[in-house]
């Protein structure tokens, strides 16, 4: 889960994330939700079942195709049309590229070029630009790169995928390592709020679901012995709220 200016995005596996995407859309409604991955569509089906499982958002959902993986896609195509790493292919991959990503029309001037060499393949060569070609259609509407820019949007799923590596994967996945789910939550909740920087406002809530009443029994002391020696009560918490749900806490500012 991370929250940049007016932009909520979600990655595609998260312990809790539906909950945590749920609160930030009630306390931030004016921020956007962005569903980022590549072409697949069980990741594209996984993301809309997120998203309708935290209910109707206050603006529709954006969704966009990684622009780095279309660009691998895009970088077949050319080797296909134009041979495999020549200097050619390379200049009109890096043209076609720059057009994908400045260029309102850059997907579909993309998908121009590639329809017309397929027109004119044969063979192993054809067949490759179909795919290609068939990819770009299929995700062009994903695909309006400078549009994303211009509204500060998100393009590439790089940071999100760094941050599942620094907060989940260093702590979770360490050799001999097995975790349930409440368990792996617990200490992803903890871990989070230190690397969010939000360690001490959370702390005041954390505390108080540990607190407990004490009492204390000091055996030098003689109680009648109709009073039993644990009703001496010396230490009580100034507040002992009801038990906290940890997978409840907002986790990012």
């Amino acid at each position: 889960m991370a929250v940049k200016g007016h932009k909520l995005c979600c990655p595609t596996a998260t312990y809790g994330g539906e909950r945590l995407l749920r609160h930030k859309s009630i306390v931030r409604p004016d921020l956007k939700r962005v569903l980022l991955s590549d072409g697949a569509k069980d990741n594209w089906r996984l993301l809309r079942e997120v998203d309708q499982a935290c209910g109707p958002p206050p603006q529709p959902s954006i969704e966009i195709v990684d622009f780095y993986h279309a660009c691998d896609h895009l970088k077949e195509g050319c080797d296909a049309a134009w041979g495999e790493s020549t200097p050619r292919s390379k200049a009109e991959f890096e043209r076609l590229r720059t057009l994908l990503k400045e260029a309102d029309d850059g997907a579909e001037r993309a998908i121009r070029v590639l329809k017309y060499h397929w027109g004119r393949a044969r063979g192993r060569k054809r067949e490759r630009l179909r795919i290609q070609l068939t990819y770009f259609r299929n995700q062009r509407h994903r695909m309006h790169y400078a549009e994303y820019i211009r509204n500060g949007l998100p393009i590439a799923s790089g940071v999100m995928e760094a941050s599942c590596k620094t907060l989940v994967t260093q702590r979770l996945n360490q050799s001999g390592m097995s975790w349930t789910l409440a368990g792996g939550q617990a200490i992803l909740t903890l871990r989070s709020l230190i690397q969010s920087d939000r360690w001490q406002p959370a702390w005041e809530l954390l505390r108080a679901d540990f607190r407990k009443t004490i009492t204390i029994r000091d055996p030098r002391q003689a109680l009648p012995a109709a009073v039993p020696q644990e009703h001496s009560v010396v230490c009580q918490p100034a507040m002992i709220r009801a038990h906290v749900n940890y997978a409840a806490i907002p986790v990012v500012a």
